[in-house]
C-alpha cells in the first residue's frame, strides 16, 4: 500500500534529510542553504510621488432632454445627478396638461476616465475613448482644483489624446522607457475605477507586444483595472509611467484578470503629433498582409514563420507601382526585421508620407529588394468556374482538386498572367479550406500555368508532405498548405 504524506514546503527538506540519515546512517549530513526571501515591494512613496500627477476625467455632451409631464420622473433623474455628478438643480417649465414638452438642449453627464499630466504647464495624456463625442470636459486634481480642458487631439488609432489646461508648476509623472519593461516586473495603476478618485491597485507586466489592432502592440499585466481607469498611469517601481491603461479583457464588464496598457513610446509619438497639428499621419503601402504559418515557411525554403504574406494589392497604390505581387512575403522594412506580420503596419505607419522606403521580399526561393514611396494612410468579385463545355473530363487529383484553365477575360479581370480555377474542392484540399471558384496561382514557388502543367506537378509530390498553394479568392490571395493523399 502506497501512503502519500503531504506536508507544508518549509519542513519537507527536513524530513527528506532525516529519513535519509536514518537508512543510511554513513551518510554525512548537508546544510541546505534556504532561498532568499525577496519581500513584496511598498508603492507607498511611489504614490505620494506619483499621485498628484493624475488626474479625473469628466465629460458632458449636449443632447436633447424631454421634460416629463408631471414632473415626478425629470426631478429623480436631476436628483441623482445632484449627487452623483453636482449637477444644478433646474426649474421645471410649465407645460399645459396633454400637451408633449419639446425636446430642450442641455448638457448632460456622458462618463468619467483618468489621464495623468505630462508637462508643468497643463499637457495631460489620456485615452481617445475617454474623450470621444464630448462636449465639454473637466479635469479634477487630487488637491480637488477643477480646470475646464482643450481638446488638443485625438487619435482612435492609437486610442490616445491630449488635453491642455490653463496652470503652471503643476505636477507631472516621469516619462519612462516602455521598451525597457521586463514580463514579471511590479506595475501599478491609478485612476478613478467607477469615478472613485486616487485608487491605486497593483500587479505584474504579464507579457509584452500583445497584439490586439494594427497600430498597438499593447503591454498585457494583471493589474486590476475597471471602467474609469481608463487613460490613467500605468507605473513601475521607479516611480515612472510606461503606458496608459486602455482596455480590459472581460465577459462581465469588469475585471477578470488580464489588462491592456499603451506603451508610453507609441503614445509619445503620437502625442508629439497631436500637439504639433491636432492630428496623426501615417504612411501606407498599399497592401492587405496576412501570417506566414510554419507549413507555409517551410514550403517555400524559410526557415520559419516569419515575414508579413501580401494578400492583396491596392491597385495603382504604392506597393503595385514598385511590383510588389500577391504571394510574396516582406521579410524587411528599411532593414527592421518583420518577425510578425502586425510589425509591418507599424513600421510603415510610422514612416512619413513621401519618403522612400526598402522592402526585402521573398518571392519563389528567393529575396529581392523591392523600393517604393510611402503615402499618407485613406464588391468582391467572385472568380466564376469557366464553362463546362470548355472544361476537360473531371478528374480529381491528389490533392482532392479537380480544376479548369482561366480564360483570358477572367485573366483580365483578375490582372493575372497566369492560373487556374477550382471547379471541386474535396477530400485534403476542402478541409484546408479551398473551395469552388478559388484561383490557384501557385505551387509552392512554382507559377501554376495551365491544368495540365499543375496535375503533373501533382502527381510528382511525395504523399503526405504539405506543399503551399497561393490561393486567390475575390480580390485576396493567401498561402494554403495541403497534404497530398492527407486524412
Amino acid at each position: 500500500m502506497n501512503i502519500f504524506l503531504f506536508f507544508p514546503k518549509p519542513i519537507l527538506p527536513i524530513l527528506l534529510s532525516i529519513s535519509i540519515f536514518a537508512i543510511f546512517p554513513g551518510i554525512q549530513s548537508v546544510a541546505y542553504a534556504a532561498p532568499a526571501v525577496i519581500g513584496l515591494p511598498d508603492f507607498a512613496d511611489i504614490v505620494d510621488r506619483t499621485g498628484p500627477a493624475v488626474v479625473n476625467i469628466r465629460t458632458t455632451e449636449r443632447a436633447k432632454v424631454v421634460q416629463a409631464q408631471d414632473g415626478s420622473e425629470d426631478e429623480e433623474m436631476q436628483e441623482l445627478l445632484r449627487r452623483f455628478f453636482g449637477a444644478p438643480r433646474q426649474a421645471q417649465p410649465n407645460t399645459p396638461r396633454g400637451k408633449k414638452p419639446a425636446p430642450q438642449l442641455e448638457e448632460v453627464p456622458r462618463g468619467v476616465g483618468s489621464g495623468f499630466i505630462i508637462s508643468a504647464d497643463g499637457y495631460i495624456m489620456t485615452n481617445a475613448h475617454v474623450v470621444d463625442s464630448a462636449t465639454e470636459v473637466y479635469v479634477t486634481l487630487t488637491d480637488k482644483r477643477e480646470f475646464k480642458a482643450k481638446i488638443i487631439g485625438s487619435d482612435a488609432r492609437s486610442d490616445v489624446a491630449l488635453l491642455k489646461i490653463d496652470g503652471s508648476n503643476l505636477p507631472r509623472l516621469a516619462i519612462g522607457d516602455s521598451d525597457k519593461i521586463r514580463v514579471g516586473e511590479w506595475v501599478l495603476a491609478i485612476g478613478s475605477p467607477f469615478g472613485l478618485e486616487s485608487t491605486v491597485t497593483s500587479g505584474i507586466v504579464s507579457a509584452k507586444a500583445r497584439d490586439t489592432g494594427d497600430y498597438l502592440p499593447l503591454i498585457q499585466t494583471d493589474v486590476a483595472v475597471n471602467p474609469g481607469n481608463s487613460g490613467g498611469p500605468l507605473i513601475n517601481l521607479r516611480g515612472e509611467v510606461i503606458g496608459i491603461n486602455s482596455q480590459i479583457y472581460s465577459r462581465s464588464g469588469g475585471f477578470m484578470g488580464i489588462s491592456f496598457a499603451v506603451p508610453i513610446d507609441e503614445a509619445l509619438r503620437v502625442s508629439d503629433q497631436l500637439k504639433s497639428s491636432g492630428k496623426v499621419t501615417r504612411g501606407r503601402i498599399g497592401v492587405q498582409i496576412g501570417e506566414v504559418t510554419k507549413d507555409v515557411a517551410e514550403s517555400l525554403g524559410l526557415t520559419r514563420g516569419q515575414g508579413a504574406l501580401v494578400q492583396r494589392v491596392e491597385p495603382g497604390g504604392p506597393a503595385e507601382k514598385s511590383g510588389l505581387v500577391p504571394g510574396d512575403i516582406i521579410l524587411k522594412f528599411n532593414g527592421a526585421l518583420i518577425d510578425r506580420y502586425s510589425d509591418l503596419p507599424r513600421l510603415v505607419g510610422s514612416t512619413k508620407p513621401g519618403s522612400r522606403a526598402v522592402l526585402n521580399v521573398w518571392r519563389k526561393g528567393s529575396a529581392r529588394d523591392i523600393n517604393l514611396v510611402i503615402v499618407e494612410l485613406e464588391s468582391d468579385k467572385v472568380v466564376k468556374a469557366a464553362d463546362k463545355k470548355s472544361r476537360p473530363e473531371p478528374f480529381v487529383n491528389a490533392l482532392g482538386l479537380s480544376v479548369s484553365n482561366l480564360n483570358d477575360d477572367q485573366k483580365k479581370e483578375l490582372k493575372i498572367e497566369s492560373g487556374i480555377v477550382v471547379d471541386v474542392a474535396e477530400g485534403a484540399a476542402a478541409r484546408s479550406g479551398i473551395r469552388p471558384g478559388d484561383v490557384i496561382q501557385r505551387l509552392n514557388n512554382i507559377d501554376v500555368t495551365d491544368v495540365r502543367q499543375f496535375n503533373a506537378l501533382v502527381a510528382k509530390l511525395e504523399a503526405k508532405k504539405a506543399v503551399a498553394l497561393l490561393i486567390r479568392r475575390a480580390d485576396s490571395s493567401r498561402f494554403v498548405t495541403v497534404a497530398p493523399g492527407g486524412n
